[in-house]
């Protein structure tokens, strides 16, 4: 199965509230690794040392540190077209947390438009 595919079969499966995912990421040919490498440095994967997996990706739904699904989706997309098969994984995923943003000093409206973008 095509890594970009496997990545949206993942996502479906989450809940709606889904706010993280980890994700393991391992390519079957090691004399691409260089190249595979290059790609997802665009979505920050953490490379393992002397491990069976070669990287762990970082996927954030609405807020966090971690990339975004629709470019960890693409970036995935360029590893297939590339002709880079790999295995994919779901290590950890979290639901139901919510962003804490500092409303004080802040008009109403901005309150308001904040819990309204947050509540979809």
């Amino acid at each position: 199965m095509p890594l970009a595919d496997d990545f949206q079969r993942v996502i479906g499966s989450l809940p709606p509230d889904w706010t993280s995912l980890t994700l393991d990421l391992r390519i079957l040919d090691g004399e691409r690794y260089i190249e595979a490498a290059t790609m997802l440095s665009q979505i920050n994967a953490q490379g393992y040392s002397q491990q069976a997996w070669h990287w762990r990706l970082n996927v954030a739904h609405d807020f966090g540190h971690a990339a975004a699904p629709e470019t960890v989706a693409g970036i995935l997309g360029r590893l297939d077209q590339a002709g880079i098969q790999g295995e994919l994984i779901a290590r950890d995923s979290r639901s139901g947390r919510v962003e804490v943003t500092q409303m004080w000093g802040r008009p109403e409206s901005v309150r308001q438009e904040f819990r309204a973008r947050r509540s979809q």
